[in-house]
């Protein structure tokens, strides 16, 4: 058996950061979207965007997001490559892009 445990502890962090309603639906959206910044995320999440924003930070910690600048707009996209294989084993692939 393999002693470096560092892929599982990688692998855990980014499930214990994804196992929150409101980072999946996110994470999902962001899939479906493409790109997306926190106001828009808001409306659709019917959240402040104090609470968008934190759970956005805790993705963005563990590299699930990542934040591209377009003059003032701060717009999220999926940075991890492994989120969108784990959004389609829970929700399929039927939307996603």
């Amino acid at each position: 058996m393999d002693n470096d445990f560092e892929q599982f502890n990688e692998a855990s962090d980014i499930l214990k950061a994804l196992a929150h309603p409101v980072r999946l639906c996110i994470v999902k959206g962001l899939l479906k979207k493409g790109a997306c910044n926190v106001g828009f995320m808001k409306e659709c999440l019917d959240l402040p965007q104090s609470t968008v924003s934190q759970h956005l930070q805790k993705l963005r910690s563990f590299g699930i997001v990542k934040t591209e600048r377009n003059g003032l707009e701060v717009n999220y996209t999926i940075a991890d490559v492994r989120v969108k294989q784990l959004i389609q084993v829970f929700f399929g692939k039927d939307d996603q892009s």
